[in-house]
C-alpha cells in the first residue's frame, strides 16, 4: 500500500485538504498519515488540531514550532526547529510521497527536511503570485523542492514551467477549497448564529493578515482597515489572524474593536462550514486573504481586497483593490456593498476550477511511479509561444 503524508500548520490549508483527504480515505490502494505543525499545536491560535482529531483523520506525527512571539526572528528560529522536528518525524515515519500546501512559513521546513531523505514531495497551489507577502517567495522555493505540482490554474500552471519544472510532473487540478464549495453542507441560521454569537444579516467578513513585505507596521495597516470600516452601519465578522509576523497587533486591534462594537464579533477560528455558510450570506469580504480571491468567487460574493498581499493574484471580477487607507477602504466597501455591483456578478464564473481537484490529485498520487526518474529533477528551459 502507498503511503501519503499531508503536512498540515492551520485551520487555512487544513480546510482545503479535507475534500483531498476524502478522497485519499476512499482509495483501497492509499494509506493517508498526518504531519501535524505550526497553528495547529499553538493555544492561542485555538488549538486547532482538535478539529482533525474530531475528524478522525490519522495523525501521525506532531511537531511543535514553540513559536516564542511574532518578531520576525521568531518566525525565522521557529522555521529552524521545524526543519529539525521534521528531519526526525519523516525518519521515523517515512511516507511514500509527502504532500505540501502553499506558501506558508511552518510549511517549508518538511519540503526541506524530505529533501536529503530523498522522499519525494508534491505541491498543491505553486505557481501562483502574491508579492505583497514573503510567501511568494517561500511558495517558489517549494516548487523548487518538489517533484509533482497541483496548480489550481492555467496561468499558474504556465508559471511552472518558467520556474524550470517539466511538464510531466505538473497536473492542473484547479483549486481543491472548491471542492469543499460544491460538496460541504451549510449551516443552519440558528447553528451559524451559535457558532458566531449572534444572529448573522447580510454583515461584512473581514479576514486580515500581516503584509509582511510593506513598510508600515502590522499596527499601523490594521488601524487604517478598523478606520476604514468605522462608517459600516451593520454587522461585522472579524476572523482570526494567522502566524506570520506582527500577528499580535492585528488580533488585539480587531478583538478590541469587535468588544466595544455592536453587532460585530471576533471568531478566533470558524471551521470550514461556519466560513463558507458566512460567506454565502454576507454583503461583502474585507481584508487581505487568499479566500476572497480564491473561495469568494464560486459564491459571487463582492471582496475588497486591501493592500498588496494578494497583488498579482489572479482573480475574478468580483474582486475591489484598495490600498492600505481608510478612506479608500470605506469607499471600496461602499461600491462592493451596492446592489449594482453585486447584480454585475451573476454570471460570474470561478477561474480558480470546476470543484473536482480532488479527485484529479488523488489519481495522480495513486498512478505516479515511484522511482529515480521522479526523484531526479532536470531543468526544463522555457521557450516563449
Amino acid at each position: 500500500m502507498r503511503t501519503i503524508g499531508v503536512v498540515t500548520v492551520a485551520r487555512s490549508d487544513y480546510g482545503i485538504y479535507v475534500p483531498v483527504l476524502k478522497h485519499l480515505q476512499q482509495t483501497p490502494a492509499l494509506a493517508t498519515w498526518l504531519f501535524v505543525t505550526g497553528a495547529h499545536l499553538e493555544a492561542r491560535f485555538g488549538l486547532t488540531v482538535r478539529e482533525i482529531e474530531a475528524d478522525g483523520y490519522p495523525i501521525r506525527e506532531r511537531i511543535p514550532l514553540h513559536l516564542d512571539g511574532d518578531a520576525p526572528a521568531a518566525i525565522a528560529t521557529a522555521m529552524g526547529r521545524g526543519v529539525a522536528g521534521f528531519a526526525e518525524a519523516l525518519a521515523r515515519s517515512r511516507p511514500d510521497v509527502l504532500l505540501v500546501l502553499g506558501d506558508r512559513f511552518d510549511m517549508l521546513p518538511a519540503a526541506v527536511a524530505a529533501l536529503p531523505l530523498r522522499i519525494p514531495v508534491a505541491h498543491l497551489h505553486g505557481g501562483e503570485v502574491t508579492e505583497g507577502a514573503m510567501d511568494e517567495s517561500i511558495r517558489h522555493a517549494i516548487t523548487k523542492l518538489s517533484h509533482l505540482h497541483f496548480p489550481s490554474t492555467s496561468a499558474y500552471a504556465q508559471n511552472l514551467r518558467q520556474l524550470g519544472e517539466e511538464p510531466w510532473r505538473i497536473t492542473l487540478s484547479g483549486a481543491p477549497s472548491l471542492d469543499n464549495v460544491v460538496g460541504l453542507p451549510r449551516l443552519t441560521p440558528g447553528v451559524l448564529a451559535d457558532r458566531i454569537g449572534m444572529p448573522v444579516e447580510s454583515p461584512l467578513l473581514v479576514t486580515y493578515h500581516p503584509a509582511t513585505l510593506q513598510r508600515e507596521s502590522s499596527a499601523q495597516q490594521i488601524a487604517e482597515v478598523i478606520r476604514g470600516l468605522e462608517a459600516w452601519p451593520g454587522q461585522i465578522v472579524f476572523t482570526g489572524v494567522n502566524m506570520d509576523p506582527g500577528n499580535r497587533a492585528i488580533h488585539a486591534a480587531m478583538a478590541g474593536f469587535a468588544a466595544r462594537r455592536p453587532n460585530t464579533r471576533y471568531v478566533e477560528n470558524l471551521g470550514s462550514a461556519a466560513y463558507f455558510s458566512l460567506m454565502a450570506v454576507a454583503s461583502a469580504m474585507v481584508g487581505n486573504s487568499s479566500s476572497g480571491i480564491i473561495e469568494a468567487a464560486s459564491f459571487r460574493l463582492p471582496v475588497v481586497d486591501i493592500g498588496p498581499r494578494q497583488q498579482g493574484r489572479q482573480h475574478g471580477a468580483n474582486v475591489l483593490h484598495a490600498p492600505c487607507a481608510a478612506a479608500e477602504i470605506a469607499a471600496a466597501i461602499r461600491q462592493a456593498a451596492s446592489p449594482a455591483f453585486r447584480a454585475s456578478l451573476g454570471d460570474l464564473v470561478n477561474p480558480y476550477g470546476d470543484g473536482h481537484a480532488a479527485e484529479r490529485i488523488v489519481e495522480r498520487l495513486r498512478t505516479v511511479a515511484l522511482d529515480d526518474t521522479l526523484l531526479v529533477k532536470r531543468f526544463c528551459q522555457w521557450a516563449p509561444s
